[in-house]
């Protein structure tokens, strides 16, 4: 029997023991609905996954029906354009990865992406989502072209597992034509929290990405290479508020970094700072701002302890300039005073306090615990912004 044949098998028996799961993974966690905002709803995503098409174990053919089995809303097959065709997408991959996406969409259920991981041996690693070509990495030397090539094909892109290739995406050198396109920094990757990756030597991924000037939403993604699509609980995987389970509406939602990064299955995580939603601009110079944070995963983390860190631009590390007690279920509203002059952006991340982050960043950093949550910034500008900007709960709230 062939090694496909082999882990085709047991990717089936996998996704049967995944079936029957189904009914609580639909069950288990928070409700969809924000207590904050309106219009959207909540549909979980991992936008970050491999079969044999490249260096992955399972059959491309299982990925889809595994990510449902799941419970996953959404997903995407990414697998690695590289420098050579054996170890990564070819045109024939690549519309085979076409037709397999459009076999398992389902429209207002399940929303399926085709993609490809750009794959850099040290410049980095890049998804890119909704184009009709890949670009290979052969012959490349900046990330110059790769931009150039995003530019023209219209794709929306993340930043992968940031740091842990040595050039950092020649660190986080910014190209405004693309800034609209690049919609994601991978925080959370596989079971990693990349918030310290590569310090003391690197400063963090988040300040370097940001104080670059990159406005790119936090997002989690397995990176699966098994044949268990969706199926481990504790790797990254992202939350998106939708006005539709559609490609148009995911493609949305990112492009607007409605968008959060989790390791936790069923975790809800919505935030508006004065009625401002995460992943827009904030129209603050100096002043203090009113955060509202609803954050659920329903009876399973009923007092639980939590932590709540707003994080401000800092020189190598963020800076946290409000740490709260956090008690999931409940709506939490502070006031944090902000300055544009300190930095242009804001994240809130959730921890577990209880746990140490595996990989620290400076002595003594309130980070150093367990992450399980972040939000996309918020953007500082002195100047206004758009009234469709603010997303307003109908109570006011």
């Amino acid at each position: 029997m062939s090694r496909r044949s082999l882990l085709a098998g047991a990717g089936a028996l996998l996704m049967l023991g995944g079936a029957a799961g189904t009914a609580r993974a639909a069950t288990t966690g928070a409700s969809r609905a924000s207590r904050v905002t309106r219009g959207t709803t909540l549909v979980h995503a991992d936008l970050h996954n491999h079969t044999l098409l490249s260096d992955g174990m399972g059959e491309p053919e299982l990925a889809h029906a595994s990510l449902r089995a799941a419970g996953m809303d959404v997903a995407a097959l990414t697998d690695h354009a590289t420098d050579s065709g054996f170890t990564g997408l070819t045109t024939r991959k690549w519309r085979q990865l076409g037709e397999l996406t459009d076999e398992a969409e389902h429209s207002g259920v399940y929303t399926s992406l085709r993609g490809f991981e750009w794959s850099h041996s040290h410049l980095g690693h890049v998804n890119i989502w909704g184009t009709d070509d890949f670009l290979g990495s052969g012959g490349i030397e900046t990330m110059q072209p790769v931009y150039d090539w995003l530019l023209e094909s219209g794709g929306l892109a993340s930043f992968n597992h940031p740091g842990r290739q040595r050039e950092r995406f020649n660190e986080f050198a910014y190209d405004p034509r693309v800034a609209r396109q690049m919609v994601a920094l991978e925080i959370f990757n596989n079971e990693d929290d990349y918030l310290f990756e590569g310090w003391p030597k690197f400063s963090s991924p988040l300040v370097a990405c940001l104080n670059a000037g990159w406005r790119s939403g936090l997002s989690g993604v397995a990176d699966e290479h098994g044949f268990d699509w969706g199926h481990d609980e504790g790797k990254g995987r992202t939350g998106l508020w939708v006005t539709e389970n559609s490609r148009a509406g995911v493609l949305s939602a990112l492009k607007a970094r409605r968008f959060f990064a989790s390791r936790v299955s069923g975790l809800r995580l919505d935030a508006t700072a004065d009625g401002v939603r995460m992943g827009r601009r904030l129209p603050v110079a100096k002043r203090d701002v009113t955060f509202r944070v609803d954050l659920d995963r329903g009876p399973e983390y009923a007092g639980q302890p939590l932590h709540l860190q707003v994080l401000r631009p800092g020189p190598a590390a963020p800076e946290v300039v409000e740490l709260r007690h956090l008690e999931a279920g409940d709506v939490d509203t502070f006031t944090v005073p902000l300055d544009v002059d300190d930095g242009d952006w804001v994240v809130l991340r959730v921890s577990d306090p209880t746990r140490d982050n595996p990989a620290p960043g400076p002595d003594g950093h309130p980070c150093n615990d367990f992450g399980l949550a972040y939000s996309s910034p918020w953007w500082l500008t002195s100047g206004s912004v758009p009234a469709k900007a603010s997303t307003r709960h109908p109570s006011g709230r």
